[in-house]
């Protein structure tokens, strides 16, 4: 029984298992069925993700790909250049080869020649070079090395009826209307057209030709009613020969004087001109531009030396001078000749003579100037003849290098007047009407600074000095007979008074206001105070005075071709 109850009670177990497990499995299945979609949906976002990736990877992959062809293009073309450079290279080492190779057969062959003759250059194309210069053929031109277009105001405390040059014998005394009116004037006469051509016949020999014109000439019928129509005019046209073995050089035509002043050694072109506006620059400067033949040494960079032959001129001093009847000193000029018949020439027999030692032994630039001079005149049937001379010196001096500059000229003599900028005449008559040379001085100190790029400053002081000389009459100079009593009257016509003295004060500035490639233009100020000192007569010594303003605008067109010689220590 018991037996059988436990037969029983494991069928029960059995049965009961079988129904919980059939009431369960549903639950179960239905429970894994939901994993699984759950795990089905994650993996189905992580396949998106990786396509996503994948997708990225592809264009990634395109991109490179694209870089990797342009890489490969640019390689190419790398290696293309680099062979062409390669090429370029031996093709230059070649024709150094071949050029190297000529030279050394020019060598030989000139070693066994004894005097090979100069080969001169062969010509070129036109080329227009680095400095502005256009070298045509053999010949290098060079437009406008000194040229400039000028803007400029006058205006002067006394009346002179003169343009931008101021006649300093000619500053009226009190008795002249003139002395009591101020004057103003604008001109633009001052402008400068110049031309250097030159030419290399060889590496020793070299040919220059160099013209300079203004147009501060006036014809008969030049005025400033309403044209202005002035004239030009020659200020300077010569050529010359430059030997470098022998360091000899030749110039011949017209020119600055010998007897002015250079910057260095006796070089044309390097004269040094005060920088003024003022056309007459400032009494004590020595110069003249003449047609003159000029023969320069040069021993070595610190020492040349010259001689010119000038053209002559005489001076003779102005009104109340006048020659005595019967005596020939001077003439008008004949127009068919081709001379100017309005003003009058005096009777010449030979060149002056100039000569000139320069030193530039490093700090500073000086010179000795000598001058001999021939005067002649026609009287009762005889000619005279009369020597006039003169000795000088000046000196350029550093005293700050390149900041400012000291300068110091000077001139004494006998007959001298033309060579200084005032005028003076060279020479009067005596009392047997024979030629008589007025004894001068002339001297001239000044400062010119450059104290920053672009600006320049100077200042100068001038005196120039004559001596009473000839007869005691209209016929000679500075006479104590000649009567002075109405000098000093308004409207007076007894006024005799010839110049002793003319002394001045001058000083100014110059400013750039562009300065490239494309020209210079720079503003300039000046003022000056002269005065005007006559010799004592009867009546006393009158003297005038004269204060002068000037303003300037110029535009210097050509200017980076000076700049460029400077910067190469070209004359």
């Amino acid at each position: 029984m018991q037996g059988a109850w436990r037969f029983q009670e494991r069928r029960l177990r059995k049965s009961a298992a079988i129904v919980l497990a059939t009431a369960i499995a549903p639950v179960a299945a239905a429970e894994a069925q939901g994993i699984a979609i759950e795990r089905i949906e994650a993996i189905e976002r992580q396949i998106g993700g990786l396509q996503s990736e994948l997708r990225r990877l592809k264009s990634e992959l395109g991109e490179a790909k694209q870089l990797l062809r342009q890489s490969r293009s640019e390689a190419q073309n790398a290696q293309e250049e680099l062979k062409r450079s390669r090429d370029l290279l031996r093709a230059s080492q070649e024709g150094t080869l071949r050029a190297r190779d000529a030279a050394q057969r020019v060598q030989e062959q000139s070693k066994t020649a004894q005097q090979p003759p100069p080969v001169a250059p062969s010509p070129a194309a036109i080329i227009t070079t680095s400095d502005g210069s256009i070298q045509l053929g053999g010949v290098r031109l060079q437009p406008g090395a000194g040229s400039f277009v000028e803007a400029a105001g006058i205006f002067r405390t006394r009346n002179e009826v003169s343009d931008i040059g101021t006649d300093y014998q000619g500053i009226p005394f009190k008795n002249s209307p003139l002395a009591h009116e101020h004057e103003f004037r604008g001109s633009a006469r001052q402008s400068r057209l110049s031309l250097l051509i030159s030419g290399d016949v060889s590496e020793d020999t070299h040919l220059a030709a160099y013209v300079e014109s203004d147009f501060l000439a006036a014809g008969t019928t030049s005025n400033s009613r309403e044209s202005n129509s002035y004239v030009p005019r020659l200020r300077q046209g010569y050529g010359t020969v430059v030997f470098d073995r022998i360091g000899f050089h030749i110039l011949a035509g017209q020119a600055w004087s010998l007897l002015t002043t250079n910057t260095n050694g006796i070089v044309p072109r390097s004269e040094q001109i005060p920088p003024t506006i003022e056309h007459q620059f400032v009494p004590g400067f020595n110069w003249t531009r003449s047609p003159q033949a000029r023969f320069v040494e040069k021993f070595s960079d610190a020492v040349s030396a010259g001689v010119s032959f000038e053209t002559p001129q005489a001076l003779f001093p102005l009104a109340p001078f006048a020659a005595p009847t019967g005596v020939n000193v001077s003439n008008p000029g004949d127009s068919a000749g081709f001379l100017n018949a309005t003003t009058t020439y005096s009777n010449d027999l030979i060149p002056d003579t100039i000569g000139k030692f320069a030193f530039d032994p490093g700090w500073g630039h000086y010179e000795l100037k000598g001058l001999a001079r021939l005067f002649t005149d026609r009287a009762n049937g005889r000619t005279h003849e009369t020597w006039g001379y003169g000795v000088g010196g000046a000196a350029t001096l550093p005293i700050v290098p390149k900041y400012l500059d000291l300068q110091i000229s000077g001139l004494v003599g006998d007959g001298i007047g033309r060579y200084g900028t005032t005028l003076f005449p060279d020479v009067a008559l005596s009392a047997n009407n024979s030629l008589v040379a007025i004894p001068a001085a002339q001297g001239l100190l000044g400062l010119v600074g450059h104290p920053w790029p672009g600006t320049d400053v100077y200042v100068y002081g001038g005196w120039e000095h004559a001596e009473r000389a000839g007869a005691r009459s209209v016929a000679g100079y500075g006479s104590p007979t000649l009567i002075n009593t109405g000098c000093n009257i308004e409207g007076s016509t007894v006024c005799a008074a010839e110049t002793k003295d003319i002394r001045q004060l001058t000083g100014g500035i110059w400013q750039d206001l562009f300065n490239g490639p494309y020209g210079r233009g720079a503003a300039g100020l000046q003022g000056s105070y002269t005065v005007r000192q006559a010799f004592n007569g009867i009546g006393g010594a009158p003297n005038t005075n004269q204060g002068i303003v000037f303003v300037s605008f110029r535009y210097f067109p050509f200017w980076f071709q000076i700049e460029e010689k400077a910067r190469r220590r070209e004359p």
